[in-house]
């Protein structure tokens, strides 16, 4: 990992300025890896649209994932092995982060700017971010990236074009987790579809008090990952990842 500068920027508490759990705490600042990394250790992540100031938010409560408490559906595990995708770890990052900011079926809109794009690719060459990715031969047709400080992972966004594919790069993502004992992985924001997969909540107050142990641990060794290919049958028949 890269050891960055220091931010220009203090980011503030969010119990304190936020007494009311609105969620937004501040405005402004950039989306340098710096200010990203400043933002992730407190608690912050950026969230607006293109045509609005960059904002700062830090829910109450917090969505989170306990990766011993995820288990894959049966028709997952039924489609991982009947199609066996090759699935790859941060061998794609900007691909899979560009792919996401690409319109839905549901709405044309996307907060996935260019300048979160470069911010966050300047955070993976730091080596501060992730990506899991799904091929069909040579197609990238599904994935997700985050944001990775110690033992803190924090899911940003995912994207898929065949059936259950992002599904199947969460699951890879729990199944990291579970190797490394992470305590969680960061949702942001509760929905349904999250708790239907195991997510939970923690209030905002005991979401920053575990943050501050957890960014403090040693790291995950994705490079033990990044060199490997794996079959999603394999994955499915919940083997280890590097066999």
């Amino acid at each position: 990992m890269t050891r960055l500068a220091p931010s220009e920027f203090i980011f503030p508490d969010p119990i304190i300025t936020d007494p009311d759990a609105q969620g937004l705490i501040c405005i402004g600042a950039d989306l340098s890896a710096s200010t990203l990394y400043e933002a992730y250790t407190h608690g912050l992540f950026p969230w607006f649209s293109e045509d609005e100031p960059i904002c700062w938010w830090s829910p109450e409560p917090r969505c989170i994932i306990r990766p011993q408490d995820y288990h894959a559906n049966k028709s997952l595990l039924r489609n991982m092995k009947k199609m066996d995708y090759r699935i790859t770890v941060n061998h794609a990052f900007e691909q899979v982060i560009r792919s996401c900011s690409l319109p839905r079926s549901y709405t044309s809109e996307t907060w996935i700017s260019e300048d979160i794009i470069q911010g966050y690719c300047q955070l993976f060459d730091a080596g501060y971010a992730y990506s899991i990715e799904v091929w069909q031969q040579q197609q990238l047709i599904g994935g997700l990236y985050g944001v990775t400080i110690g033992k803190g992972c924090f899911g940003e966004s995912m994207f898929s074009t065949e059936t259950d594919v992002s599904k199947m790069a969460f699951y890879t993502l729990m199944l990291i987790g579970r190797q490394h004992q992470l305590p969680w992985i960061d949702c942001q924001l509760v929905n349904d579809h999250l708790l239907s997969l195991g997510a939970c909540t923690l209030s905002r107050q005991q979401y920053l008090k575990s943050l501050q142990d957890v960014v403090k641990q040693p790291a995950i060794d994705w490079k033990s990952y990044q060199e490997g290919v794996f079959s999603s049958k394999l994955i499915a028949e919940n083997l280890q990842l590097m066999e």
